[in-house]
């Protein structure tokens, strides 16, 4: 079935091509900088709705929780309507939810404003490397997704410095606010240069509706009743009800799922013991990072007495490693298999998340937080391009692209997860986070169990996965990594 619509192929080099780039790399820009700047922010959302943790909670796994429960179904719905016309619309919702969050008045505004800039980020992400993947001509495809991947990481390293910049010298507010701009030019550059584009037969084929309604309710009853456990008690009934619906509807979501003549997950690609075992690494791993991500900036800033701006920063040599280093890493793998560098690579990641029980009130970067940040992004520098190369080649050829969603898609629901239990399994409940002992005592308690799930994911893939027998040429390495999901390849979101 063929790749797209799209009448002329560009090339790299072309002028139209180059606004192609730009108009996709804004518009994922925008998904890339919120999920990292937030981090930097709440701390001081925090003291202006006097909220609790469990409400900075919700900020960030509202928008989690519609961009994993909708990433799927953006994706068919984008094959079957038009890449161009999705990301349009993507790009446009992302922006008006952005602006609701600058008139956030309370917590509970902002919740809700981040959970409708999920749904803008489910639609406008997969659409944006459908689009390089449909209009560039075979030859230029590799080229133009490495240049995407590598602006866009470029992106991510500095949404946590400009973030934090704007927190101390302006307000929160802007860091949702900078998303206007730059969604009106995206839209324009769409619009003038963007060829429409769309699967081939995708109109006909039947769009699994119940599947996708059941994945975000299944994750959000779940979610809710994790996050609402330590404050009401885990036996009250709303969440107990909330814990039993969760798992409920996403039982359910595999029975559809295996009953669906087009179903958004085809069940039978776990059948492959290697595909399993690279997606169990992958939720553990990503589900450590998550947890780390969303509770450092908080201890720095109120546990440490970082500024924003320091906060920030304290993670940008990790984002240096990984954008220098992971298509070194992925070479490697291609050479000796994936095998050791997933198992060695998780390992490594969990002894630098332990490192970080060295911070306390004093603040030290140089001793307590650098020593910790170069070991886990060595460890995730190791491991994140042998596991998507290792979770694409476990996969059919038809079924590449949906593979390569699968695993984007489980990142973000560990994150999801992680952030919703962390914190209370650490104690860190309530109002505690306001109490800096208590908050980093509870901190050195989440990162040693966020170590140990980064630990464990290396010992599953010692036991589960094994170097496949080289029969063609090795997958194309990954060229970069984003922070909050596995690396970018070129056949991902690429539908049969």
């Amino acid at each position: 079935m063929a790749a797209g619509t799209a009448p002329d192929a560009l090339r790299y080099g072309s002028t139209r091509g180059r606004w192609v780039i730009a108009a996709t790399v804004l518009g994922s820009s925008m998904s890339m900088l919120d999920s990292t700047v937030v981090g930097v922010a709440l701390p001081v959302i925090g003291r202006d709705f006097k909220a609790s943790i469990e409400q900075l909670q919700w900020v960030v796994n509202a928008y989690l929780l519609t961009l994993a429960g909708l990433l799927l179904l953006a994706g068919s719905l984008a094959d079957r309507y038009g890449r161009r016309k999705l990301f349009v619309i993507g790009v446009a919702w992302f922006a008006l939810s952005s602006a609701l969050c600058t008139v956030a008045w309370n917590a509970e505004s902002l919740v809700a404003a981040r959970a409708l800039q999920g749904i803008g980020g489910a639609l406008l992400t997969p659409g944006s490397l459908a689009i390089l993947q449909a209009s560039f001509a075979p030859g230029d495809r590799g080229k133009a997704i490495g240049a995407w991947s590598g602006l866009g990481g470029v992106a991510a390293a500095a949404g946590p410095l400009a973030g934090g910049y704007l927190v101390d010298a302006v307000s929160w507010r802007l860091i949702f606010a900078i998303n206007l701009p730059i969604a009106a030019v995206t839209i324009w550059l769409a619009l003038k240069h963007v060829p429409e584009s769309r699967l081939d037969g995708a109109s006909a084929q039947h769009l699994d509706v119940v599947g996708a309604a059941l994945t975000p309710l299944g994750l959000g009853a779940l979610t809710y009743g994790l996050i609402a456990g330590p404050e009401r008690g885990w036996a009250s009934p709303i969440v107990v009800g909330s814990l039993a619906a969760g798992v409920l509807l996403l039982g359910a979501f595999v029975l559809v799922e295996r009953r669906s003549k087009s179903p958004l997950i085809p069940l039978g690609l776990f059948a492959s013991r290697q595909f399993s075992t690279a997606n169990l690494v992958t939720f553990v791993l990503y589900g450590a990072l998550g947890g780390v991500l969303f509770l450092l900036p908080i201890v720095l800033q109120q546990g440490a007495g970082y500024s924003a701006i320091q906060a920030g920063l304290s993670l940008l040599p990790f984002t240096v490693l990984m954008l220098t280093l992971s298509a070194r890493a992925g070479s490697l793998a291609d050479r000796i298999g994936p095998r050791l560098p997933m198992t060695a690579g998780p390992v490594l990641a969990g002894i630098g998340i332990a490192l970080f029980t060295r911070i306390d009130g004093s603040g030290s970067y140089l001793t307590q937080v650098l020593p910790a940040v170069l070991v886990f992004g060595l460890g995730m520098v190791i491991t994140v391009a042998p596991l998507t190369a290792a979770v694409l080649a476990a996969a059919p050829g038809n079924h590449t692209g949906v593979a390569s969603a699968i695993n984007n898609d489980l990142a973000r629901a560990a994150g999801l997860i992680a952030v919703a239990v962390l914190p209370s399994a650490a104690g860190i409940t309530g109002d505690a986070y306001r109490d800096p002992l208590r908050l980093i005592s509870g901190f050195h308690t989440a990162v040693l169990l966020a170590a140990g799930f980064a630990v464990f994911g290396g010992i599953a893939a010692w036991f589960g996965i094994r170097n496949p027998r080289r029969t063609g040429p090795a997958p194309a390495p990954c060229t970069t990594c984003a922070l909050t999901g596995p690396p970018v390849s070129r056949e991902q979101f690429q539908h049969s």
